[in-house]
């Protein structure tokens, strides 16, 4: 590590402020990704400003199928909210399943769309849920917001204040994930609205970042099971290939986890 300034915010604005007077100014949430690559010097941010301790940016409120979710939110608080599993259980469910108890207590859902690791969870659910991701400035649907790998429409300085969304008729979320890392080697969020709009978007797999599916889309909208799905082929090519899988293998995971994802909403 190195020499850098640490500052606690107590308001949005007041971060905003903080960031905006740094000459290289991040801000902080849980630091699940960022302390890790500062310790690495693969970052040297000249100031951090921490944003868990703003009021504003924490909780989940849900009224009616309207969810809000602060962006300081832990993952451990996504997955135990009684409100929000009672609504939209599927993203409770992707909650539980990220990392093991450390980064679920530390770790939180901004940070983690802000990063947007091309493995995260939470952008398969929340381009899947049609999400919005609101900033101290504006709102950006989900469908413009993941710009590509670690990529995102943020502006430099733009903070992420919360995620909304209205909550499907159904919903799930399965993924294959990496037995040392339990980050997703490939995650598929299904989602369904009562007027019949489908949703189906991939995590892990995309040489792109996240993606959805216009072919499981179509297939569910018309049938709704896990069947329906056998007739669509998945083309391995644009899909990641590593030390872990190749495209082909995602693209048959691409499918498996589809599947099982249906068959769970």
């Amino acid at each position: 590590m190195y020499a850098t300034n640490y500052h606690r915010a107590s308001s949005v604005q007041d971060a905003v402020k903080m960031r905006s007077a740094a000459d290289e100014g991040k801000y902080l949430s849980g630091g699940m990704t960022l302390i890790a690559t500062m310790k690495q010097r693969l970052a040297s941010p000249s100031d951090l400003v921490d944003l868990r301790h703003i009021p504003d940016l924490n909780g989940v409120s849900v009224n009616g199928k309207s969810v809000r979710i602060g962006a300081a939110t832990t993952h451990y608080d996504v997955a135990s909210s009684a409100e929000l599993k009672a609504v939209c259980p599927a993203i409770c469910a992707l909650a539980h399943g990220i990392g093991d108890p450390h980064v679920r207590h530390m770790g939180t859902i901004g940070g983690s769309v802000a990063n947007n690791d091309p493995a995260a969870d939470y952008p398969a659910a929340l381009l899947g849920l049609d999400a919005v991701i609101v900033t101290n400035v504006r709102e950006i649907k989900a469908g413009a917001f993941f710009t590509g790998l670690f990529e995102t429409a943020l502006e430099d300085g733009e903070m992420i204040v919360a995620i909304t969304f209205d909550a499907p008729a159904r919903a799930a979320y399965a993924k294959f994930r990496n037995p040392a890392s339990r980050y997703a080697m490939t995650g598929v969020f299904v989602a369904r609205r009562d007027n019949g709009d489908v949703r189906v978007a991939v995590t892990g797999a995309g040489g792109d970042g996240v993606f959805r599916h216009s072919g499981m889309e179509a297939a569910l909208a018309a049938n709704w099971s896990a069947d329906a799905l056998s007739g669509v082929s998945v083309d391995p090519s644009g899909l990641l290939s590593d030390i872990h899988a190749g495209a082909e293998y995602r693209a048959n995971l691409v499918k498996v986890m589809a599947k099982r994802a249906v068959a769970a909403a």
